[in-house]
């Protein structure tokens, strides 16, 4: 009985509460609350929308970060311990299949950015400065995508539209028709009128958003790879010439560190904020990933007074990167100083390795120019570093110069190309080239950019990634005091002719019968 009259007092409870919510869910509508059909009307809509175009691109940057640097020859996977994140082994190790999660979620993370882009470009009218500026970048971003998806994929389809139900299956693309499309979607943004030029070098403000020779290097860099060196070199040129951007002047390793955001030598960054209200919406694991793994280490002055702790040891440059800098420039280089440390150059600021403790995935270099600062942080939270304010690099104007340089020696130019590649060298503190070839730009653009998101793509067009590749994940090693030791060892490995292009993912097949694998996958 006790309990009859329990479940009563419960049923009658609910009964008046669910009564209760409808009464209050029962409120009057104010202000725009519609769909899509009610949007993209206005500039703040339109600036809403960019808004949420960055976003999604900058979302992606970590996941875009890590599959392209690790696929590439110049670090090591590291972590903590073997098997610490299998998936970035996996691509380091040429151990990955057509069902790999980074792989896949790259492929899925450039289609939502087109996405965004489509939305602008398909719903917004062309009747004000601020929308046809919010379509150009629109474009812009759409390209970029695309030129991402054609360069690593290949085949990937082409989206140039809000998809109706009916096309959600889209067959492959060719890479011929994705270059046209990218070509397009760049020469109508940059012939538009709308994306503003920075006033000077020093214009941080301007150059948060694309502008016009952002537009313009893109656009160099799609035409290079595809063999169009004279078209190419012209546009690169106009960037150049413009005189709106210029290598930073301030110490080299501080060229990814916040002292250096905006700098004017920033072509296209995701923007972060020193706001510490909203330090959590600043996060992200892209640095924490990268650091050294500082719970292996001991750290005494002065490293201790300005190095931030708490980083998890991925992205362990290799001998190979180290040995290529001495090569060009000898052991004390002012560049290579400011890249990468040998373990006896960290003993020297008070690093070592803790007594018993393995670094796997290392041989005792370590990466230099991305170190943990604490300047660098929202909060310095000595055991979590992933609320730096440091932006996320995407282009910068020493990649302009190479890709001209590179351009102009294809196309027979060799005074602009040894003029380009010099400016490069003596930001370094190097020797000036006298004569310059191909392999001169192969060199200086491994060093100058390497950890940057652009070595996988360049060893693939060059023909070369077979060849200096083929054994990457026959073995790994560790460090320890004791010196390099190769513990791990993998009997399927290396960079082979499938790998020119990635997998489309396993479920894009399984869920399209429209589209095709990639050759040998």
């Amino acid at each position: 009985m006790k309990t009859k009259y329990i479940s009563l007092l419960v049923a009658g409870f609910l009964s008046l509460f669910n009564t209760a919510c409808e009464d209050r869910l029962d409120i009057a509508k104010h202000g725009n609350l519609g769909g899509q059909d009610e949007f993209y009307k206005t500039d703040e809509d339109a600036s809403q929308a960019l808004a949420s175009l960055y976003t999604s691109w900058g979302s992606n940057y970590y996941n875009w970060f890590y599959t392209k640097n690790l696929l590439a020859d110049d670090v090591w996977c590291g972590g903590g311990s073997r098997g610490d994140n299998s998936s970035m082994e996996q691509l380091n190790e040429y151990t990955f299949d057509t069902d790999h999660g980074m792989v896949q979620s790259l492929y899925s993370g450039m289609y939502g950015i087109i996405y965004k882009a489509n939305l602008i470009i398909d719903l917004l009218d062309s009747d004000t400065d601020a929308k046809k500026r919010a379509i150009a970048e629109a474009r812009f971003f759409r390209a970029w995508s695309h030129f991402e998806l054609v360069t690593l994929y290949g085949t990937a389809p082409i989206v140039d539209h809000l998809l109706q139900p009916s096309e959600y299956r889209l067959p492959n693309s060719t890479p011929e028709d994705t270059w046209i499309f990218i070509e397009k979607d760049l020469n109508d943004a940059i012939n538009s009128g709308a994306l503003p030029s920075k006033a000077n070098v020093n214009d941080s403000e301007t150059g948060i958003r694309v502008t016009k020779e952002v537009a313009q290097a893109m656009l160099g860099k799609a035409y290079l790879f595809q063999g169009k060196y004279g078209e190419a070199a012209a546009i690169l040129d106009k960037v150049i010439e413009s005189g709106k951007y210029a290598l930073y002047s301030g110490e080299y390793d501080m060229l990814l560190h916040v002292a250096a955001n905006g700098c004017s030598e920033s072509m296209l960054e995701v923007q972060k904020r020193n706001d510490t209200e909203q330090a959590w919406n600043q996060m992200t694991m892209t640095f924490i990933m990268q650091g050294w793994r500082t719970d292996k280490l001991t750290m005494g002055a002065p490293a201790s007074t300005y190095i931030a702790t708490g980083t998890y040891g991925f992205m362990n440059p290799r001998a190979s990167l180290y040995n290529a800098f001495v090569e060009e420039e000898g052991a004390d280089g002012y560049r290579l100083k400011g890249t990468m440390r040998t373990s006896q150059q960290m003993k020297e600021i008070g690093v070592s390795v803790q007594s018993g403790a393995y670094m796997v995935g290392h041989e005792g270099y370590f990466m230099w120019k991305n170190r943990a600062l604490k300047e660098d942080c929202v909060y310095d939270a000595s055991f979590f570093q992933a609320l730096q304010y440091i932006n996320l690099r995407v282009m910068r104007y020493a990649e302009v110069l190479l890709l001209a340089a590179e351009a102009h020696v294809m196309g027979g130019s060799m005074d602009k190309a040894l003029k380009y590649i010099n400016e490069v060298r003596t930001r370094a503190r190097l020797q000036s080239l006298s004569s310059v070839t191909l392999d001169d730009v192969k060199k200086e653009k491994r060093l100058e950019l390497c950890l940057e998101s652009v070595r996988y793509q360049d060893l693939v067009r060059w023909g070369d990634a077979e060849t200096i590749m083929k054994d990457q994940g026959k073995e790994i090693p560790t460090f320890s005091n004791s010196g390099v030791e190769f513990q791990f060892k993998n009997s399927t490995y290396g960079f082979k002719t499938k790998h020119k292009l990635l997998p489309i993912p396993r479920k894009e097949i399984e869920l399209n019968p429209n589209m095709v694998q990639n050759e040998n996958w």
